[in-house]
């Protein structure tokens, strides 16, 4: 791809391209994305990737997982290693496991099991997963927090078997999503704290690293918004509201943020939670208690089907 974007630099404001292209500005705007941290999770490293898929990048790896899921026996397991937070879009492991179950369920393979291993100790949209996923598939999926030896210590890519505190386990199908941080191209540019993401002014995510960047998008740190694409969409306008007002010499508005994320359980059973957030007192970005809200615990199977729209729509 000769337009792929392969260097920044801050300092003069200019993105360089793969093939040569350099383009100056007086305001530049990136969404770098992410990028995994491998060897966090000892023995998990990019060339274990090619046979126990992390599948969080689509292409090849989403390939090779839904391979590995169709070659499975009826009655093997599926293990998920979920990643700490924060990673891009909190309720993907739980919305795959869903969807991994609805295949095993509909393509002769009802009696297998799939178990999430996770650090966490909660996640997003829990009870209304929890729920979702035994109305659905019964006892098929299993949720493993942290503190119930859910968090791996390793990975052995040769015998693609994963070790916690306690047990040891030897799935017929292995999906590691490791830790994460913000893209390399951010870290190239200095754009990157000593977390791996991009700190950023919360009224108006200019870079704090680099004065005219704005960084929007899964690779800055936001305070408690979720790293997802609604989220992105509204950093952006945030950003370029600020940037007019530059230009024009008037005061930059104080900003608003939401996210709302739908999640799929099944075809015709969807999920989802809205949150509004604002600039707290010590400068951070804060979920308004009260202003955001999730699908109603006791939704009619209309409602459900509903959000299922919505989620496509």
């Amino acid at each position: 791809m000769t337009d792929e974007v392969v260097e920044l630099d801050p300092v003069a404001k200019t993105a360089t391209t793969r093939g040569g292209k350099r383009f100056n500005s007086d305001f530049l705007v990136v969404a770098p994305g992410i990028a995994f941290r491998w060897g966090a999770i000892p023995g998990y490293d990019e060339a274990a990737s090619e046979v126990i898929p992390h599948a969080w990048k689509a292409g090849p790896q989403t390939l090779l997982l839904k391979r590995q899921i169709e070659a499975m026996r009826d009655g093997g397991r599926v293990l998920i290693v979920a990643p700490p937070s924060p990673y891009r879009c909190p309720p993907g492991p739980y919305e795959r496991a869903a969807q991994i179950a609805y295949y095993l369920t509909h393509h002769g393979k009802a009696r297998s099991k799939v178990l999430i291993l996770d650090p966490k100790d909660a996640f997003s949209k829990q009870y209304l997963f929890l729920a979702g996923w035994k109305h659905n598939y019964g006892d098929m999926i299993e949720w493993r927090s942290g503190a119930e030896g859910g968090k791996v210590e390793s990975v052995d890519p040769k015998t693609r078997t994963v070790q916690t505190e306690f047990d040891q386990y030897a799935p017929d199908v292995l999906n590691v999503v490791p830790p994460q941080k913000a893209g390399p191209i951010a870290e190239k540019a200095g754009l990157t704290d000593d977390r791996g993401w991009c700190p950023v002014d919360p009224t108006s995510f200019e870079s704090i690293r680099a004065k005219g960047v704005y960084v929007v998008g899964d690779a800055c740190s936001a305070g408690a918004m979720a790293k997802a694409a609604y989220s992105s969409n509204t950093q952006a306008k945030v950003a370029a509201a600020h940037i007019a007002s530059a230009i024009l010499g008037t005061p930059a508005p104080w900003p608003a943020y939401t996210n709302t994320c739908w999640s799929l359980i099944a075809p015709d059973y969807g999920i989802s939670a809205a949150s509004v957030y604002a600039v707290g007192p010590e400068g951070r970005i804060i979920e308004v208690p009260g202003a955001g809200g999730t699908s109603p615990a006791d939704a009619t199977p209309e409602a459900r089907r509903r959000e299922a729209l919505y989620a496509r729509g």
